[in-house]
């Protein structure tokens, strides 16, 4: 045998543990995993239980092909990592080639599954607060793209604190009043 299940044990396990002695079917479906044991006592004995086993197993998958499959991306909405407060949206920096280290707003989204993509704002160009801000809104609109009115209603979950308590003004950064 090459280590591979044969196709009609796919999803099927054989359980000898204390007083439970069967087969365990399992299909999946959409991320849930229906299963159930085909017991040996129950269904007289260790071959007949295997038998109807594999029966229940092709019955399952075959029903399983009428339901639809969900299509739906995970959204997330909090990360502890995140310390910009604006999951997607973090501030980073660049070296260049000649050494010089430039600062942005940086967004990062999937627009498809297996696909990352990246978008920069610079803050020497747009100043922080308003980098952080063009940031977000972009982020904001890319993800209502990709998620639709299903992301306003996830947006509307969350506690934002007001950018102004965030950021203070960039003369106030310049002038050295911050922290």
């Amino acid at each position: 045998m090459s280590g591979k299940r044969k196709d009609d044990m796919k999803g099927i396990s054989r359980i000898d543990s204390k007083g439970t002695h069967g087969w365990y079917v399992r299909v999946y479906k959409n991320g849930k995993t229906y299963s159930k044991l085909y017991s040996d006592n129950k269904y007289g004995g260790k071959e007949r239980a295997l038998k109807i086993a594999k029966k229940a197993r092709k019955v399952a998958v075959q029903a399983m092909k009428s339901v639809p499959t969900k299509r739906s991306r995970r959204l997330v909405t909090s990360d502890r990592r995140n310390k910009t407060g604006v999951i997607g949206v973090n501030r980073t920096k660049k070296r260049n080639r000649s050494g010089t280290v430039s600062e942005y707003y940086q967004v990062t989204w999937s627009p498809k599954t297996g696909k990352t993509k990246n978008k920069q704002w610079s803050i020497k160009k747009y100043g922080e607060k308003k980098a952080f801000e063009l940031a977000c809104a972009f982020r904001h609109e890319v993800m209502r793209d990709i998620h639709g009115k299903r992301y306003d209603e996830e947006l509307d979950k969350i506690v934002r604190i007001p950018i102004d308590q965030i950021f203070k003004d960039d003369d106030e950064l310049e002038a050295g009043n911050s922290l």
